[in-house]
């Protein structure tokens, strides 16, 4: 087994409960680690053998751009599409911040984080 990390995946993006989160948006990053086997690749040098990191980034981007109220479900969602995609994924880790979140406090960031196995 191996892991393929991609860390501080940055967007602008309009989640949130309050009806001016969705008008505002707000910074948001994502840390992304996926677990496969990366022995095939090792050896082979080609692209195809392994997972695309290009592939992972354009899933996080494609969906924090979909509006959601709550940031479980934007993860849920990445981890759907993920494991929907690409096959040789076999575990997810997301993890999910709002920078600088509206909760009437000095917070740099709110993260959630959610893991998960495929079946």
């Amino acid at each position: 087994m191996g892991t393929i990390k991609l860390k501080n995946i940055r967007t602008f993006s309009f989640h949130g409960c309050l009806i001016e989160e969705g008008k505002i948006g707000s910074d948001y990053t994502v840390d992304l680690e996926i677990k496969t086997d990366l022995r095939k690749s090792a050896q082979s040098d080609a692209l195809a053998d392994t997972v695309d990191y290009v592939l992972l980034n354009r899933i996080v981007v494609e969906e924090m751009a979909i509006r959601s109220e709550l940031l479980e479900r934007v993860a849920q969602r990445i981890m759907e599409r993920i494991f929907k995609e690409i096959p040789a994924v076999s575990r997810i880790l997301v993890a999910v911040s709002k920078l600088n979140p509206p909760i009437g406090g000095d917070v740099e960031a709110v993260t959630i984080e959610m893991e998960e196995y495929r079946n």
